[in-house]
């Protein structure tokens, strides 16, 4: 009975392969491999790459880029560091039709070319938050801010922000504006891993 069990148990984290050879799936967390997630009208397969060989991007091997951002950069504002688990929770969230979340890549368009995007990411790129006059229009159109005489931030919208990872300083001057244009703290989520960790996992990614 026992020797059954352990048989069924690698059929169902077995997979086999064109050449009949036997492959463990590789998981997000246990008994998840993948989630459908819907980006852009399409529906999209969020999972590690499942290729026993696949190694993180070429794009990715310097190890010399940047300045180590901290785990929590901006404080005394309490914005939440978060990780690639937390990551795809707000994904699936979005691609479900939860409005009041956006996630956000805030890299420069010419790292996208390179590396893709996390999907149901839009792009806004840290350097339109520069300009106070551009990141309040973006915090109106996009961020659910309403404004009168005033910028009420009742109905604004949780921010799942990214950049390349670690090293890179385009999200914390991007949260950095918003927090001095007086965004919630608490709506503002940090995913300091980036797109460096999320290729490391060799997670799912997608064209903006």
């Amino acid at each position: 009975m026992k020797k059954l069990l352990v048989l069924f148990i690698t059929a169902l984290t077995l997979n086999v392969s064109a050449e009949g050879e036997a492959t463990k799936d590789v998981f997000i967390t246990p008994g998840v491999i993948s989630i459908d997630i819907n980006h852009q009208d399409k529906v999209v397969k969020l999972q590690r790459n499942q290729d026993q060989d696949n190694e993180i991007s070429d794009f990715y091997l310097r190890t010399t880029r940047g300045k180590v951002q901290p785990m929590h950069p901006f404080a005394p504002h309490l914005v939440e560091t978060i990780d690639e688990l937390d990551v795809i929770d707000y994904v699936k969230k979005r691609s479900d039709g939860d409005e009041s979340i956006l996630v956000i890549d805030t890299r420069t368009p010419n790292w996208l070319v390179f590396t893709g995007a996390i999907p149901t990411a839009i792009n806004i790129p840290y350097t339109q938050f520069k300009n106070k006059e551009k990141a309040l229009e973006i915090m109106e159109d996009q961020m659910g801010v309403q404004a009168d005489d005033v910028f009420d931030f009742s109905y604004a919208k949780t921010l799942v922000m990214y950049c390349n990872g670690i090293w890179c300083g385009q999200t914390p001057a991007a949260v950095k504006a918003l927090l001095k244009y007086g965004y919630p703290a608490a709506k503002i989520k940090y995913y300091r891993g980036g797109m460096n960790a999320w290729k490391s996992l060799g997670l799912t990614t997608v064209n903006l």
